[in-house]
């Protein structure tokens, strides 16, 4: 039989050492063994098997290192969540400039701006570390569209990104969608938009706990923690308006 190797074979070795010691004891008895050799023998065993456990479960624990964050180095983790979430974060600040002239629950009219206040300065902030790592910084809609001062509406600044990877990501909403908000009467607008944001809300949680659970670069998985934290309360905070 091929030697077994690493943790395993360790461990069983551990395993035989004692059973062949509770077997001796086993065969010790009424052979004149000195007095108290066997309690003693029987008890060095069983503790050798129940240290067996605990010894699989140390071993097995070191296959993977644990991750180690940096405040300087990144991984293709930390670049696809910076990339991925700048374009996310810019449909939500579309979202949002579509409350512009519409009549709007003030509950509703603060939390649009809550949304821009938190997303504005975090898509600065992703956009800086791509630079900072020569990565390319992604087109987003917000750059042909009109809430970002160019000449389409976010429905066609939307699918103008088709194709480009930036509309498959999850809480993305599609063209339709957008399409559907843009046109929505007054009356409609307010319950379909905080439908949709929380949707896009719900995405983006879940691209940050991906983040935050395999990211390299510390300030990263910190901002994806606070995605988490912000736009969850942001989530209850919608559902409760909605009613």
């Amino acid at each position: 039989m091929a030697e077994m190797t690493g943790v395993t074979g360790v461990v069983l070795r551990v395993f035989g050492v004692a059973l062949v010691g509770m077997g001796a004891v086993v065969q010790g008895v009424g052979t004149g063994t000195p007095p108290g050799y066997i309690p003693h023998m029987r008890n060095r065993s069983a503790a050798m098997l129940v240290l067996v456990p605990a010894f699989v479960l140390t071993g097995c624990g070191t296959d993977e290192p644990a991750r180690v964050l940096s405040d300087t180095e990144h991984s293709a983790q930390d670049v696809a969540f910076a990339t991925d979430m700048v374009q996310h974060h810019a449909q939500a600040l579309s979202m949002v400039d579509l409350t512009r002239g519409r009549p709007l629950d003030p509950e509703v009219a603060a939390l649009a701006e809550q949304v821009r206040d938190a997303q504005a300065p975090e898509i600065e902030l992703m956009t800086d570390w791509l630079v900072d790592w020569d990565e390319e910084v992604p087109a987003t809609m917000r750059d042909h569209s009109n809430a970002g001062h160019g000449d389409h509406s976010a429905a066609e600044a939307m699918e103008s990104m088709e194709g480009t990877g930036g509309s498959d990501m999850p809480g993305m909403l599609t063209v339709q969608q957008l399409g559907e908000l843009e046109e929505a009467s007054d009356a409609e607008f307010e319950d379909l938009w905080l439908e949709l944001m929380i949707a896009h809300h719900e995405g983006a949680v879940a691209m940050a706990e991906e983040q935050a659970a395999e990211g390299t670069f510390r300030p990263a998985v910190e901002l994806a923690e606070d995605v988490v934290a912000g736009q969850t309360a942001e989530i209850e905070q919608m559902r409760a308006l909605l009613g």
